[in-house]
Formats: C-alpha cells, structure tokens, sequence
C-alpha cells in the first residue's frame, strides 16, 4: 500500500484479514448505528494524501469555543494562563508516567503531593488522593467508600445532582447493587425535611453537589447536621472555581468532598481528559481509592516523596482494593497545579466574583425580554437556567447561526424541563457577548409568529 496510490480491494482485504474481520461493517459493528457517521463523501479508491485533505477540510469546520459560548452543564471555558501549557508540556512531565517503582521519579510525586496540598487547602478537607478520571467517577468513589466506613448499603442523592454523574453511580452498582435512592425536587434547592424524611439507620450517605447541577447555590450547614445525627457521611460536589467565594465544604460539615478540575488548568477539548478530585477528613483516609503521595525522609535524612498505602490498591491486593482505580490523571493533576499556584486565594475569587457579576447582570437582562424568564428563584452563583417561549431546539439553532452558544438543553435529562435550557457565564464571556446574546435572543422573539 503507497500512501500517495488509491487503496485498492485487495489492499482494503488485506487490511481487515489483519485485524481479523471479513468487512469493515463488521469490525465497528459494536458501535451503536446511531453514533456512527454515515459517510465521509469521499469517493472511491482514493490515496492517504486525498484523504487526509478531505479529513481536514471537514475538521476546519470545528469553531473553537469564545466569548460568545455560554455552555457548562460541568464543562468550563476559562482562561488558562500560559504558564500552565508551558509547563505541562515539558518533556519530562508530558512524557513522564509514574512507574510501579515510584520513587524513582521524585519530580513526579512532588508535583502530585503539591497537588494533593491545594486540593486540601481548597476543599478544607485532611488528605486527598492523586487524583481520578473526573467527577464523574469520584462521585461513585466517594459513595462505595462511604458505604466500606459505615458498613450500610443505601445511598441517597440529591436531585440537584448532575444527572450523567448519578448514571454512573447507577452504572457502579449494577454489581453490588446497593440502594441508591434520590431525594428533592427537580429544579429546587435541597430542603431540610426532605432529607430528615429520607434519612435512617440503613443509610450510608447523602451525595448533594455545590452549586447544584442547576447553578444554585445549597444551604447545607443544617443538612450536614441531619446527615451526622443517624451516623451517615456528607458527601459534597463542588466546582472548584466556586470555592473563591463560597464557604469551603469542610467548613460545613463535609465528609468527603469530589469535584473536577477541568475548569482550573484544563481546556473543555472536546470533553476530556478531565480530572476527578476526591479529599476526606483524617480518619476516612485508609479507604481512600487510588494514590496517595506521602512525604518522608530517607538513609540519608533526605526530604523524598513516595506512594503510600500501596497496599489498599488495585495492582496489589486486587480482591482488597479500595478500587479498581491504580493510576492518577498527573499531567492534568499538574496543569491544576500550576493554575491554583499562580491564581492564589486572591486570583480564585476574582474570577468567582467577575463570573457571578456578570452572570447576574445577563440573567436580569434575559428576564426583561419578552417570553423568557429564570426558571427557578433559588440564589445562584455563574449557571442559571431560563425558559423560553420559543422551542429550546430551535431557539438554540437560531442563535448557532448567529455565533452564539447560548446554552445547554435540560430537556434531554429532564422531560419536565424541555423548554429550558441552561446559561454558564464565566470571566471569558465579555461584556460586548453579553450584549450580543441579548440582542440574539431579542431577535429571536421577533421572528417567532405572535
């Protein structure tokens, strides 16, 4: 085969008896027909060279995200100062893999214990772990490790809670089946008496999320407080930039505390690799999942960083694990890193606090044109959802066609809520965007028939 000739039959046979299948329809069978593309428009017998020409022209057609995109729904765009990139594209970190040996790579689990520290510093929790996938899986991490401290089988989730995280938490129990129950209404801040009707001796913990999947923001100080009185755990979600203003989980009776990283060093890129964090009080810390990176003296007296609790983990004692998890996300542990250094205390709350200002200041606007108005009255931070009178779908494509990204349909988790959609605002969103989506929306209205 000559990457500059057609692929002729016999070179396409040759290819799939390789790989072991008799058609090409078959080697991505497993793929479900509706995610599949259907073509290419390519014609037939063409070289490599044509093809990727083809490839890239549609590729071209991807528009990266601006100011004028209002997605979140837990996939962020915020600045990423340079330093970041510049840093975690070294050499000797974007190369690097912690091996089964780990101390021999110093540089690596100084990072990660650095990592570790800003993670506890930010949560106000004792110790966190090296880092998982994403949210989406500590979230059923944080759950099945409630359940190993307090030996109970029922896990109650507030239905504040991202929907696709509570699918995978469904997704981890399909094996143990534990009793995982929802508590709340859609749309609506957690209540004090829900969850007091909803709490018993069987259960092992609560998970809630800070702001909620619809962007409010929770009292949870009572909560906590009814969580601890029947000897369950608090566990809380948390998007990590929120943190620059809200009161830190530990601070009000967390437990165990997850989130992402995505929106602190890691660019949205298509939905991943994103990073899950998980941290806990002291005395959790033995059923912590994954790596932990400790700090110690050697021989000599010398200050070295190792693995510790190795013993707990997947690739040594698998039938005993505390998960099935034995490795970390460092490089995207490391770009968190170097964001929270160089952002600091004062840096974290300015973009909180430019994010919240400029959020309020678009949901007032939208709520002054025609048709539209907040869903939900709860107080909110930078995500708020609005009803439209126009059909979500629609609307959406309109404003697409006008370069706007103007949000995330609800109606795909939540039927009840399919002429909504919802608005992140964060510091990328100037205010010549906001304006812009005003007066898409305003136009929107004005060719929808009376």
């Amino acid at each position: 085969m000559h990457p500059y000739l057609p692929l002729t039959e016999a070179d396409r046979s040759e290819m799939l008896s390789a790989v072991g299948f008799e058609s090409f329809e078959a080697m991505v069978s497993h793929i479900p027909a509706e995610l599949r593309l259907k073509s290419l428009n390519l014609p037939s017998g063409v070289s490599e060279l044509e093809v990727q020409m083809r490839v890239r022209e549609l590729a071209n057609r991807n528009v990266p995200l601006g100011p004028q995109s209002f997605l979140g729904a837990g996939v962020y765009q915020r600045f990423i100062p340079a330093a970041v990139d510049a840093i975690v594209g070294r050499a000797d970190f974007y190369t690097a893999y912690t091996p089964y040996q780990p101390e021999v790579s110093q540089g690596t689990l100084q990072a990660t214990y650095e990592y570790q520290s800003f993670i506890c510093a930010l949560t106000g929790m004792d110790v966190s772990n090296a880092s998982l996938y994403d949210a989406s899986t500590a979230t059923p991490e944080a759950a099945f490790m409630a359940m190993r401290l307090t030996q109970r089988q029922e896990v109650l989730v507030a239905r504040g809670v991202h929907p696709e995280y509570l699918a995978v938490l469904k997704t981890y129990a399909r094996g143990p089946k534990p009793t995982i129950r929802e508590v709340g209404d859609c749309g609506s801040m957690l209540q004090l008496e829900q969850v007091r009707a909803a709490l018993s001796d069987k259960v092992a913990c609560l998970v809630v999320q800070q702001p909620n999947f619809f962007g409010q923001v929770e009292s949870l100080q009572a909560i906590a407080d009814a969580v601890h009185a029947v000897g369950a755990l608090l566990v809380v979600m948390v998007d990590p930039v929120s943190l620059g203003v809200l009161a830190r989980p530990g601070d009000y009776g967390a437990d165990i505390v997850v989130g992402d990283g995505q929106s602190i060093g890691n660019a949205p890129a298509f939905g991943g690799p994103h990073i899950g964090f998980l941290a806990c009080r002291s005395q959790f810390f033995r059923q912590l999942p994954g790596r932990i990176v400790g700090i110690t003296r050697d021989a000599a007296g010398e200050r070295v960083y190792t693995l510790t609790l190795q013993t707990r983990e997947q690739h040594i004692r698998r039938e005993k694990a505390t998960s099935n998890i034995c490795t970390n996300q460092a490089l995207n542990a490391l770009a968190v890193t170097v964001y929270l250094s160089l952002a600091g205390d004062a840096g974290l709350s300015a973009i909180a606090r430019l994010s919240a200002e400029r959020a309020h200041d678009l949901a007032k606007r939208i709520e002054g044109i025609p048709g539209f108005g907040l869903a939900f009255d709860g107080p909110f931070l930078n995500e708020f959802v609005v009803r439209s009178p126009i059909p979500v779908d629609r609307l959406l494509a309109n404003l697409r066609e006008q370069s706007y990204l103007a949000g995330v349909p609800l109606g795909r988790w939540y039927p009840e809520l399919s002429d909504c959609f919802m608005v992140a605002v964060t510091e990328m969103n100037t205010p010549e965007a906001l304006d812009g989506l005003v007066f898409a929306l305003r136009h929107a209205v004005s060719l929808t028939p009376a």
